[in-house]
């Protein structure tokens, strides 16, 4: 199954301003792509891992391996792109 990691925090201004877009596309394709949401502040480890070093930063993983990136706000459409890409 594809993954897309969304890397975020409370505090994180454009992650809020994102939020409602991944809400939306998490609904949108259900059963096609999990969201895994992670808070950078609870989950150092994982933001270091990815190289994540601003936020907000979006993955997609394919078979368990990176295919795309996107920092920062962004639109649905360029994110579906990248999942569908």
């Amino acid at each position: 199954m594809v993954k897309l990691l969304d890397f975020w925090a409370p505090w994180c201004g454009p992650c809020r301003i994102m939020n409602p877009v991944i809400e939306d596309l998490e609904k949108e394709l259900e059963g096609k792509v999990e969201v895994v949401k992670i808070n950078v502040d609870e989950k150092p480890d994982e933001a270091a891992k990815y190289e994540v070093m601003s936020i907000p930063t979006y993955l997609i993983l394919k078979e368990g391996k990176e295919v795309g990136r996107k920092i920062g706000v962004t639109g649905k459409q360029d994110l579906l792109k990248l999942i569908n890409g």
